[in-house]
């Protein structure tokens, strides 16, 4: 897929950083480390596990975002997401997910992890906006994360919304069964929702462009559930399962 940044118009800012998929091994290493080094300082008990990229990592199913500086090529923050496209979210290994969410084409985001140093908090709003023009451009209808607290806080203050009532922490098989709150937002709402309520990121995520942000966004299809009922009707003439 050609990568392409994002389209000119309105006014534009350069960051002090690049955002990008991963090109090669030396950049996912990049993204492996700025992971490692921020679960040690909030989840140490996981941090072990991110000695070397994951599974999920290297397989062709998620794209690994990586931000990157412009003076040193440091890395300063990364964060992975998924669809539902191919199969199943890392969440769905521990809960299953409402009638309403699977029929949608679904992204998640895991693994989100920031430099400790002042542009953290830039690189976290810039990785944010990254995963919402990557889920834009690439016909997500709606994102879903799971986040412990306080992280959770910082969804609910960007307008995301629990998956189960009550918003309960349950605990998570792919982030070491510490318990997270499952959150959705729908991606084509968040503009108008945003307006709305004055939000005061919008400027930043729908006024402003960005051109060190590269977008390699996944081909969307159907959900795969969609998907996954039509190969399972039989065709008129074979009366069997569809297997084109």
């Amino acid at each position: 897929m050609t990568t392409k940044s994002q389209s000119s118009g309105g006014n534009s800012e350069s960051l002090p950083f690049v955002i990008r998929g991963v090109r090669d091994e030396a950049e996912l290493a990049k993204a492996v480390a700025i992971r490692r080094s921020a679960y040690g300082r909030h989840v140490p008990e996981l941090a072990a596990r991110f000695t070397a990229p994951e599974p999920g990592d290297l397989d062709g199913s998620s794209r690994v975002l990586v931000a990157l500086a412009k003076l040193d090529g440091m890395p300063l923050g990364s964060m992975r997401y998924r669809t539902n496209q191919f199969q199943p979210l890392d969440l769905e290994q521990s809960v299953t997910l409402p009638a309403d969410l699977r029929g949608r084409v679904l992204a998640e985001a895991t693994r989100l992890a920031v430099s400790q140093a002042a542009v953290g908090r830039v690189v976290k709003a810039m990785l944010m906006k990254a995963m919402y023009l990557q889920c834009e451009a690439g016909g997500v209808e709606t994102m879903v994360v799971t986040a412990r607290h306080p992280m959770d806080r910082f969804y609910h203050w960007l307008l995301f919304e629990d998956v189960f009532p009550g918003g309960d922490y349950i605990p998570m098989a792919h982030v070491g069964m510490i318990p997270h709150r499952v959150m959705a937002c729908d991606v084509v709402a968040t503009k108008q929702r945003w307006q709305a309520v004055d939000h005061p990121w919008y400027s930043l995520f729908f006024e402003m462009q960005h051109p060190d942000i590269e977008l390699t966004p996944f081909p969307v299809v159907k959900p795969r559930e969609e998907r996954e009922m039509e190969g399972a009707k039989p065709t008129a003439r074979t009366r069997h399962r569809d297997m084109r």
